[in-house]
């Protein structure tokens, strides 16, 4: 049964990031702005919304391991995992607004966030305060900066879509990540404990991929439909939208205290480390962008970070 339940789980994720996808890119066209805002922004928020979920239970309910780990894996899978398995499905292709803006945000708020906590092991409510001021200026930046949409033949057809449809796609696509990224950690969570793996272990594993599906389905979807700019925009901003509200509101609302030393003195560090290396990856082969070799690179770099976590 909880095999059914995280398969039922997939299911709804793959749908729920197709509709936004559609949505998203229809958005932008309205709105006239670029799709790797929309990205950055509607994207990258609903594909967090399960992150916060799980962080913001997890805090409250005595288990501030969860909290964190949750976020800390989540951002290692969204690059390692998510984004390596989407940049080997298509070319992926960094725009120069990456290395001036973007990058440099994702490093400033990883480190803020490494400081923070190793600091004093703990997430102080004024902490989270400051992590979720930080994600409003960068929204406030993202959208000062967006510049007309990007001309794309492939999508005329979403230009004419009405404001309610759209609506309605975005509610789709936001209640079947809830419910699909709910139902796979639910099934998850019971196969390893039922295996007998810790819960610091679940944590920053399971549940984060879990909690990364939407991600990797909303990425996956957008390069298919070669919408790759939301694909590598979306990614970023949901990495930046984890640390600033999952971990910035859960903490105002409790402080999360670090109970396990490996968060730090490991997790953290590879999730800074999956951070950096994304600059040097598509500067490296074929400048600006990220292909085949570039995913399997990541990939495999997540597989020896999985490795390290469960020996």
């Amino acid at each position: 049964m909880d095999v059914v339940l995280m398969l039922l789980g997939f299911v709804l994720l793959v749908v729920g990031g197709d509709f936004l996808v559609r949505a998203s890119v229809a958005l932008s066209l309205k709105l006239n702005i670029s799709k790797m805002v929309i990205g950055l922004t509607v994207v990258s928020f609903a594909t967090s919304l399960p992150e916060l979920l799980v962080s913001l239970n997890a805090a409250l309910n005595g288990s501030p391991s969860i909290a964190i780990n949750n976020v800390v894996g989540s951002n290692i899978a969204n690059i390692g995992l998510v984004l390596g398995i989407t940049a080997m499905i298509g070319t992926i292709y960094v725009d120069k607004t990456f290395y001036r803006f973007h990058w440099p945000v994702l490093m400033l708020f990883s480190m803020l966030f490494y400081y923070f906590l190793s600091n004093d092991n703990q997430l102080t409510a004024v902490e989270g305060a400051i992590l979720f001021t930080g994600l409003i200026i960068f929204v406030i930046l993202v959208l000062r900066k967006s510049g007309d949409a990007e001309p794309d033949d492939s999508i005329d057809a979403l230009t004419v879509i009405s404001n309610f449809k759209i609506g309605i796609w975005l509610l789709i696509g936001g209640i079947a990540l809830y419910f699909g990224s709910d139902w796979l950690v639910k099934g998850a969570v019971v196969i390893a404990q039922e295996i007998g793996v810790s819960e610091a272990v679940i944590s920053v594993s399971i549940i984060a991929v879990g909690t990364s599906v939407p991600e990797l389905a909303a990425s996956v979807m957008a390069v298919v439909r070669n919408e790759k700019a939301i694909s590598l925009g979306n990614l970023i901003g949901s990495n930046i939208f984890n640390i600033g509200s999952v971990l910035g509101l859960t903490a105002m609302i409790k402080p999360i205290i670090v109970e396990d030393p490996l968060i730090i003195s490991r997790d953290l560090i590879w999730m800074l480390v999956f951070a950096a290396v994304l600059l040097p990856l598509a500067l490296l082969l074929k400048r600006h962008e990220l292909k085949k070799i570039e995913g399997f690179a990541l990939v495999f770099m997540y597989g020896i970070f999985m490795y390290l976590v469960f020996m």
